[in-house]
């Protein structure tokens, strides 16, 4: 069984702000920082923030389901600003997941406005299908508005100066 999830925010900084933060490790950095109720560590296990980079996510104790995940960024598009990631080990892979990935694009929206748009997919075997009502897009769109705040705040700190 295959499903699939939407969220799109629009943050009102220029797509390649935006990208700066999500295409590479700084929104990784800005999740375990800012979020420790949902997140106790985000490790960097493998790699530089390219494709084949591995991050070790362990939740905060008191969050429901498994105790963390490894994903990995399977996609970086910096021209489309497109970053997939997919989890490797961990989290809903031991639900019976065979796929779980979350893709991330920075969509252009003016000259100081762009839209963060966050998918996830994914693919359970089907005796483990009632799991999949375990899927939410809410984590996504919960780092999503922290990123807008990050970029908001930024963006005000160098108005000012």
């Amino acid at each position: 069984m295959f499903g699939q999830l939407e969220h799109e925010l629009e943050l009102h900084v220029p797509a390649s702000e935006a990208w700066d933060l999500f295409g590479a490790l700084e929104i990784g950095k800005l999740v375990a920082q800012e979020l420790p109720e949902l997140f106790q560590k985000v490790e960097l296990t493998e790699g530089d923030g390219g494709v084949g980079t591995v991050l070790k996510l362990t939740f905060a104790p008191g969050v429901p389901g498994p105790a963390g995940y490894k994903e990995k960024f399977t996609k970086i598009d910096n021209e489309k600003r497109i970053k997939e990631t997919e989890v490797v080990e961990g989290g809903y892979l031991e639900l019976g997941f065979t796929l779980f990935r979350v893709r991330l694009e920075v969509i252009e929206k003016g000259e100081e406005s762009s839209i963060i748009k966050s998918t996830v997919e994914y693919e359970v075997k089907e005796e483990n299908a009632a799991n999949a009502s375990l899927v939410t897009i809410q984590p996504v769109a919960t780092i999503a508005e922290l990123a807008k705040n990050y970029l908001n705040k930024n963006k005000a700190a160098k108005e000012a100066n």
